[in-house]
């Protein structure tokens, strides 16, 4: 506990720091980082109380990963302003892309089949996937929004619906997996991700800590790539103008 109050004094000032500028910037709902700590740090109390519990029961360890990956999905289809079907088309994506990745990782013996890593790595691919799913929904529904005279274009010259949003569909996926596949490009150069470094404190050699690493930077491009793309064939079928979308 001798770190806690220099932890506080350093969230505080970092929080300052971004409302400050965010409010300097006229940036609508400036706070919003100040909110998002408080939550992220009472989530991960929260979580480091129940992890110590269930860290080495599979089960337990089974329905850690449940919440996770239905918080996730609500996450997901409330930034995209889903309905119950592209909600469910959320649900679908996320759900191929982390079980291809975890099947892929344990029955190749890449990583232990152990609860403690299935708990960590289904919850890096979990919140990775969740993010690709808001990113690729997000662009796409702008861009449809954005470009709507071309896809009417497209309809009334027969095109299916999926049709006539292909190449923004397209483009979505790519604007929406540029941070993964620059993140994988840079590691070790300009990032050190943060399953190499917590697999160096825990006590794993480098060469151990990298080939851990490289394994999740794959998982996480391989699970980026089924959601990103099977969320816009599920919900790519655009036959109206979206709404607007509010922050």
């Amino acid at each position: 506990m001798s770190g806690l109050v220099p932890t506080i004094v350093a969230l505080v000032l970092l929080a300052a720091i971004a409302v400050a500028g965010l409010s300097a910037a006229r940036v609508p709902r400036a706070s919003a980082p100040v909110w998002a700590i408080l939550r992220g740090t009472l989530q991960l109390a929260a979580l480091s109380l129940v992890l110590s519990g269930i860290i080495g029961n599979p089960v337990w360890v089974a329905v850690g990963l449940l919440v996770m990956f239905t918080a996730a999905v609500y996450t997901a289809s409330r930034r995209i302003h889903a309905d119950r079907r592209q909600t469910m088309a959320v649900g679908l994506s996320m759900l191929a892309g982390n079980a291809a990745v975890l099947v892929i990782v344990f029955t190749t013996g890449a990583i232990e089949f152990s609860p403690r890593y299935a708990l960590a790595i289904g919850g890096i691919i979990v919140g990775n996937t969740m993010s690709i799913a808001t990113l690729t929904g997000r662009t796409f529904r702008a861009s449809v929004r954005d470009h709507w005279s071309e896809v009417e274009g497209w309809l009334a010259l027969g095109a299916r619906p999926i049709e006539s949003t292909r190449q923004l569909a397209r483009s979505a996926i790519y604007s929406a997996m540029v941070p993964s596949i620059d993140q994988t490009k840079t590691t070790g150069i300009v990032v050190l991700p943060g399953a190499f470094v917590g697999a160096i404190f825990g006590g794993s050699s480098p060469l151990e800590a990298g080939r851990f690493q490289i394994v999740v930077l794959a998982g996480i491009l391989a699970g980026a790539t089924i959601t990103a793309t099977l969320l816009v064939r599920l919900i790519g079928s655009v036959a109206q103008r979206p709404d607007e979308e509010t922050p």
